[in-house]
This record gives structure tokens, C-alpha cells and sequence, in this order.
């Protein structure tokens, strides 16, 4: 089992270390530099990248099984149950307020307009407002109201790192794009989880977005 675990552990590590990899800016641009007509293809690339790399250690985690190190039970396990379900709903519920086909990078690729720094533009959903990375925060709630034995344990941890590590490492990237606006922003919102004294009205929102400077092609 230890070495089940070490080995899991390692392929978490190193499927984050590369999944920043290739998400920075400077791998991106050396590529595109390399291959010219490769930019309207990374962003699809990288994705598919990311889900053909992501089966191994998630696949193991499941596989690896062993004893419950915790278990939730009767109202706690509706509790978490009911948390984990909500997460879901709103991750669901913020793809209306997404780009996806541009996320995903079908867009680029059958339109041919990406650029090596290529960013989206600077916008707010209703969640937005309350945590600066949703995603991550639903993402974080499933996993945690889950019953954990080892491997999920490690994985889950590891996974955790990732989201804050990779969510620093997102944001440089939103502050070289977005400058002063996007600064601000971080100042008044939380990363990973609402904190009830740090948000944005919805005034305040609307004041943030019509700061924002104009992205390429607006």
C-alpha cells in the first residue's frame, strides 16, 4: 500500500507540474514560435493533453482503494451529500456565464484567432463576485464531502495544492493581462472560498467592468 501510495502521489505531482507547464505563457509562446501555425490549435491541444494525462492518476485512485480512513454518516452524509450535489449544480449553473466553445478551444482552432498571449476577456459572473476561482472552490467541495481512505486521501491533498499553486500561477497571468483592474478585483474577492466580509456588490461589478481595458478586437 505505501508504495501504491508513493507512486499515486508522484503521478499527481507530476501530472500538475506539467499541466502548469503547458499552460504558461512562455511554453506557449516557444511553441507557437517554433510551429507558427500551431497557436489556433494550442489551447485544443493542451485540453485534450490535460484529460488523455489526468486518466492514469485519477484511474489508480479509484483502483487503489483500501480501508475508510473516515466516513460520513447518517446527517453528516446528508450534509455532505447535499453540499457535494449543490457544488455540482453550481458548476453546472456558471457555464452559462463561460465562453466554453473558446475554453475548450474549438473556437480558435476552426477560427484561426489566437494569439501566444491570447487571454479572454475580464468578466464577472453572479459567483464572481463572491470567489475569484468557482470552479476550484465546487471542484474543492466535492472532493472534501467525499468518505476518504488513503488514496483518495492523497489524492485529495495533492489535488488541493494543486488548486492553489495553479490559481497563483493562473493569476499572474490575469494581472499581465488585465493590469490594474484585475488587481483590484483580487483585492476585494477571496481565491478559493467566500469569505462573507469579502465581496463585490453588484454595482461594484458593473464599476470593476467598466474599468477594464478593452481586449484585442473590441
Amino acid at each position: 500500500m505505501a508504495v501504491h501510495l508513493f507512486i499515486l502521489a508522484l503521478l499527481w505531482a507530476a501530472y500538475g507540474a506539467l499541466h502548469s507547464l503547458l499552460a504558461s505563457l512562455a511554453v506557449k509562446r516557444w511553441m507557437i514560435a517554433r510551429w507558427p501555425g500551431f497557436g489556433p490549435e494550442y489551447r485544443l491541444f493542451f485540453n485534450g493533453v490535460a484529460v488523455i494525462l489526468l486518466l492514469p492518476p485519477l484511474l489508480l485512485t479509484f483502483a487503489w482503494r483500501g480501508p475508510l480512513l473516515w466516513e460520513w454518516r447518517g446527517g453528516w452524509a446528508w450534509l455532505a451529500n447535499l453540499l457535494a450535489v449543490a457544488a455540482g449544480v453550481g458548476f453546472c449553473w456558471t457555464l452559462r456565464y463561460y465562453d466554453v466553445q473558446t475554453f475548450l478551444g474549438l473556437r480558435q482552432w476552426r477560427q484561426g484567432g489566437d494569439t501566444p498571449g491570447g487571454q479572454e476577456q475580464f468578466h464577472l459572473s453572479p459567483v464572481h463576485r463572491y470567489v475569484r476561482h468557482p470552479w476550484y472552490c465546487f471542484s474543492l467541495v466535492i472532493i472534501w464531502t467525499r468518505d476518504m481512505d488513503p488514496a483518495f486521501l492523497i489524492s485529495s491533498m495533492i489535488i488541493t495544492l494543486y488548486f492553489w499553486l495553479g490559481s497563483r500561477l493562473e493569476e499572474n497571468k490575469l494581472l499581465a493581462c488585465h493590469g490594474a483592474v484585475y488587481a483590484r478585483y483580487r483585492e476585494r474577492v477571496p481565491a478559493l472560498f467566500p469569505l462573507p466580509w469579502r465581496y463585490l456588490s453588484r454595482p461594484e461589478a458593473e464599476a470593476l467592468l467598466s474599468a477594464r481595458q478593452p481586449s484585442a478586437g473590441e
